[in-house]
């Protein structure tokens, strides 16, 4: 008898250790939901941004007293746009103190190239065609995230581009899905790290499915009507991809895919995607996308919308408060079977357990590696390579480049040279407005040449921040003959050119793409005076430049370079690294050709 008690309790133990790894995870999964009401459950459904100072009292705010208290009861499951430890800490453990089944929060953010330290721009990283190096890229920013509380970054986007007019093309990785996914894999990897458990991972998230990237005349948030043949061969390999690499998470698109909202998408989201692909993390929607079926002409109200988007397989709820303000009724009623609700609660529950955050809360909450690990000087190394790494050198004629590091006279024009801001781009917050080398004090670096400095022309007037409209200058040009004197004097001139950071990115699309301003005009006026011109390009989308790839015998990609942009471009310019970018987008000589695209089919009638 003895004996065989041995041998079953050994059989036992290596019956476990011969399942597979999450098989524990999905049994605690199992039975937490098995003690959840209806309202825990379509709490953790819930996702909120950030609505009150945390470490300070509530505000009596009816809408925020309500959040908080719903939040408390445990009917929140995560929580977006806040961050540093104090605040973090201070959520969550107002909801493990307080709330029924202690089920915490995580916490969201857009990380998209960098957190402190920003690296380039998307586009930027993947004209590297250097996975390896965008893979640690992306673990810098999961390092730094971490430190301040975060767990689950909104990144990578895969989506593939066409249309430069698109502002978000600078947060994706072009136009090939090849390179689409390879680079879909590398984010995910270096965001996600080999151990997700790990205090300095954060969980990825494959973004926006599906079709963004193709909006009808590159307008944000367009309709996308596309045949099978693009959408199974160009759209769909990058968020394959990220599959492949176990990614935790998706969030939806904005947009309607052949007539269909994403959100609402049942081939999309239940079919192709947890059903076809397997797929076992949890889908979010984007922001308040659910509620904006509404406005597509979709759903009749909220609740259609709610019964809509979870009947699709949306798990969670980003910002619209249908689920969390009508779901229960649903239920309740008998128009939305609780399977679906259960269903979308593992797998939020999944990813939670899957970060470690059921062993320990407050496993992000440590303000000394806080302290240690954002904005440190290996990190601004890295941003710093990255940077190198993405230019593209489009022209070099009679070898202007690289420069001599002494004896040289040069004018060096554009406000965007004196700019420490816009080498940031669009994405970027949580770092410092200003914090970017510039390209002045990148070339100030290297003593041995007279350098002058004249702005030229100032690209942007008034306001400039994430959702404001951009006031570009096209009336003053009283800088000109200041920057043609200094050119005129020069062996060579550096002008940089292209967009402010904020020409780019979500809501920035543009229906012109060449020179912003008044910025092509006082190109062509320096040129008269000295043709030995180094363009430097500042860029978060392809450009149309035909007059300069022309006239101009030098012609530099920087892109929105990061952090360490003035830096990496004067180590280009005078040679001390070799630029090996190449371009993931096509450069076209007029917005008439948009969309362009390298990878077109053949047509009967070529021309």
């Amino acid at each position: 008898m003895r004996n065989l008690i041995i041998v079953i309790v050994l059989s036992s133990i290596l019956l476990y250790n011969c399942q597979p790894q999450n098989k524990s995870i999905d049994s605690r999964v199992d039975s937490l939901l098995a003690l959840m009401t209806l309202e825990e459950k379509i709490g953790q459904m819930n996702q909120y941004s950030g609505f009150w100072d945390a470490t300070g009292p509530v505000p009596e705010n009816q809408n925020v007293k309500q959040k908080y208290d719903q939040m408390i009861n445990g009917q929140v499951g995560s929580i977006l746009n806040v961050k540093g430890v104090k605040q973090v800490r201070a959520l969550q453990d107002s909801v493990m103190n307080n709330s029924r089944l202690k089920i915490p929060l995580i916490f969201g953010l857009d990380v998209i190239h960098g957190f402190k330290t920003i690296s380039p721009i998307p586009l930027a990283e993947a004209a590297s065609w250097d996975p390896e190096a965008v893979e640690l890229s992306s673990h810098i920013a999961a390092v730094e995230a971490s430190a301040a509380g975060i767990n689950w970054t909104f990144a990578p986007m895969v989506d593939v581009a066409r249309d430069a007019r698109w502002g978000r093309g600078m947060e994706g990785s072009g136009e090939d899905p090849f390179l689409g996914s390879v680079m879909a894999k590398a984010r995910v990897r270096g965001f996600q790290g080999k151990d997700l458990s790990a205090n300095n991972t954060i969980a990825a998230c494959a973004k926006h499915f599906a079709g963004y990237g193709f909006v009808e005349s590159g307008k944000d948030y367009n309709s996308v009507d596309v045949g099978t043949s693009t959408l199974y061969n160009i759209i769909f390999p990058p968020f394959q991809a990220a599959i492949d690499a176990d990614v935790k998470t998706f969030m939806n698109a904005f947009n309607t895919l052949n007539g269909i909202p994403a959100t609402a998408n049942v081939f999309l989201q239940r079919d192709l995607l947890k059903g076809f692909w397997g797929f076992n993390g949890f889908m979010v929607s984007d922001w308040g996308s659910v509620a904006e079926m509404i406005q597509h002409g979709y759903a009749s109200d909220k609740e259609h919308a709610a019964k809509l988007a979870v009947e699709a397989g949306c798990d969670m709820d980003m910002q619209s408060l249908a689920y969390i303000d009508l779901l229960k009724d649903l239920v309740d009623e008998g128009k939305v079977d609780e399977e679906l609700i259960d269903d979308a609660v593992r797998r939020i529950l999944r990813v939670k357990f899957e970060l470690g955050l059921f062993d320990d809360p407050f496993k992000y909450c440590d303000e000394q590696r806080e302290a240690e690990n954002i904005g440190n000087a290996y990190h601004k190394e890295v941003a710093r390579e990255m940077a190198k790494k993405s230019m593209v050198l489009l022209k070099n004629d009679n070898h202007l480049l690289p420069l001599a590091k002494e004896g040289l006279k040069i004018a060096l024009i554009g406000t965007l040279a004196d700019d420490k801001d816009s080498p940031l781009g669009n994405w970027r917050p949580s770092a410092d407005s200003g914090s970017a080398v510039s390209v002045l004090e990148g070339m100030l670096s290297y003593p041995g040449n007279s350098l002058t400095y004249r702005e030229g022309v100032e690209l942007v007037t008034g306001k400039r921040w994430f959702n404001a409209p951009l006031e570009v200058n096209m009336t003053d040009r009283s800088g000109f003959s200041e920057a043609k004197e200094a050119a005129g004097k020069a062996d060579v001139v550096i002008m940089v050119l292209g967009e402010d950071g904020y020409h780019s990115g979500e809501a920035r699309s543009r229906a012109h793409i060449d020179l912003p301003g008044l910025q092509q005009e006082l190109l062509e006026n320096i040129y008269t005076v000295n043709k030995n011109i180094v363009l430097v390009l500042m860029n978060g989308r392809p450009l149309a430049i035909p007059w300069a790839a022309e006239h101009v015998p030098a012609i530099l990609v920087a892109w929105q370079p990061g952090i360490e942009g003035g830096n990496a471009i004067a180590n280009v310019l005078y040679g001390d690294y070799n630029p090996g970018g190449k371009l993931p987008v096509t450069f076209p000589r007029s917005v008439g050709q948009l969309p362009l695209y390298y990878n077109h089919l053949n047509t009967g009638r070529p021309g």
